[in-house]
């Protein structure tokens, strides 16, 4: 196995050892004990791509399996997010708009309304009711027509090619549509807010309150105050039957977000709530999944943040269904086709315009769920050096977790890791991880003020997460007290 070695400029045989794929012989620094760290017994039958390079010139200086393709998990929103900068603009913002084709006539609206989404992932209950608000300022009291609910924007695919069927229920594994809604400002999208409480007494059954409140769920509490700390949530398949099970210790609360069975339908609950207390009264059907026709008058619109804002829950909670929507945005844009195969090739494109070849790699969802995606560290250290040339990098530097960083919109996923090191408040990456895979791409300073690029993914460990995220950190340790 090889393993290559931190190279000088001058040390050409080295370079030249590295090139054709043999041992370098070098004398001992601080950046040797990466080949130490690489043969940990924690990654005994794993397999590693392990990059580093100059920021500024793009030079390597160290790499292990560079090109092996290996499941990347969420280190890929990198290049999602980036594409999504390029290709829809910093100053993006979603869209949701109210419109009809009809016409007001005192109080009344002569045809339909139609609730009409462009995939913004961000929509609250709030934005929703904020939406009704508007059209009662009109005057609206009676939609004489039906309410078309417009989810076209986007496809029907709900999921991610190969998306694992235990994430189903679950907060990041959440169905994708173009007209969904959040329960909070983490913008788990497609999700209800579940919180239960355990009475003082054992053996009682524990309460239930859902956010934003809705009839769309049905429950099914089987849960109690009790010892054990065995409490659970699943949907069951094909239904909104949330089931509560096992035991909450007395006295205590948990709260659990949970994924919904077609997010429109959802929305289409809440927004009826939301017209209902403005006072507005819908005398024909609810109409799933219509197009508003292009000479529909617009009534009212709410608009997200822009992109350049939107990134920093997105990088830094590894937003999954955020993700999503952007690869399908991009399709739309690129391609007048919401889909995630539409987006995927938007992405190639934007690697095409940096000079990059997308056929070295395999991506086939915005979040990395799947574990079809392939990429391998050349391919990250190559579009973190391709970013760093763009004039919108410094807010996409900005919303990457920055390790030890205590604050939750600042640290991210990294806020617990590093502290009290050399590469706390200094390392700008992207963590990743599923069942026997992790990764960590990012940025880091070194110890005499040079810009690194450096790209770890670790795929088939059979041990838990800790011990290879402790070689991440030994790795982004090593990395930010290396020197000339």
């Amino acid at each position: 196995m090889h393993f290559g070695r931190w190279l000088h400029p001058l040390t050409l045989l080295a370079g030249l050892s590295l090139l054709l794929g043999g041992c370098a012989s070098v004398s001992q620094t601080s950046m040797a004990s990466l080949d130490h760290l690489l043969a940990d017994p924690a990654l005994n039958g794993a397999t590693v791509s392990l990059m580093v390079r100059d920021a500024r010139s793009g030079s390597t200086l160290y790499q292990h399996n560079p090109r092996t393709r290996l499941i990347p998990a969420s280190n890929l929103k990198l290049l999602t997010t980036a594409a999504a900068m390029d290709v829809l603009g910093p100053q993006y913002r979603f869209a949701t708009q109210l419109l009809s084709n009809g016409a007001q006539q005192g109080d009344r609206l002569t045809g339909n309304l139609y609730l009409r989404g462009l995939g913004d992932p961000t929509m609250q209950f709030a934005d929703y009711q904020a939406l009704a608000a508007q059209l009662a300022s009109l005057g609206v009291r009676q939609v004489q027509g039906d309410l078309v609910v417009d989810d076209t924007w986007f496809d029907a695919e709900r999921l991610g090619v190969d998306w694992a069927q235990d994430d189903e229920s679950t907060y990041y594994g959440a169905q994708i549509s173009a007209l969904t809604v959040s329960p909070n400002t983490d913008f788990d999208a497609g999700t209800l807010l579940v919180t239960a409480r355990a009475p003082a007494v054992v053996g009682q059954p524990v309460s239930v309150e859902i956010s934003p409140a809705t009839d769309y769920v049905q429950l099914s509490n089987r849960a109690v105050s009790g010892p054990g700390n065995t409490y659970g949530i699943t949907r069951q398949h094909g239904t909104n039957l949330l089931q509560l099970s096992g035991a909450l210790a007395p006295g205590k609360q948990s709260r659990q977000w949970v994924s919904v069975w077609e997010p429109t339908q959802l929305v289409a609950n809440l927004f009826e709530q939301a017209l209902a207390q403005q006072g507005i009264q819908v005398l024909g059907r609810r109409v799933i999944g219509g197009a508003s026709p292009t000479t529909a008058l617009l009534l009212a619109e709410h608009h997200s943040a822009p992109l350049q804002q939107l990134i920093t829950p997105l990088l830094k909670l590894s937003n999954n269904n955020m993700s999503e929507a952007l690869l399908k945005a991009m399709g739309r844009k690129t391609a007048n086709a919401g889909t995630a195969q539409a987006g995927v090739a938007a992405v190639a494109a934007f690697m095409k315009r940096q000079g990059l070849d997308p056929a070295t790699l395999s991506q086939v969802d915005g979040s990395g769920l799947s574990r079809r995606n392939l990429l391998s560290s050349q391919n990250l250290t190559d579009v973190l050096l391709a970013t760093a040339k763009q004039p919108w990098f410094d807010a996409w530097y900005n919303a990457l977790p920055i390790a030890g960083n205590a604050d939750r919109l600042t640290g991210g996923s990294l806020r617990y890791r590093l502290r009290g090191t050399a590469a706390a408040n200094n390392l700008h990456a992207k963590t990743g991880s599923m069942a026997g895979v992790s990764s960590l791409s990012g940025y880091i300073t070194d110890a005499g003020g040079r810009r690194l690029v450096f790209s770890m993914i670790s795929n088939n460990h059979v041990s838990d997460a800790a011990p290879i995220r402790a070689l991440e950190d030994r790795l982004a340790v090593a990395l930010s007290q290396w020197h000339d």
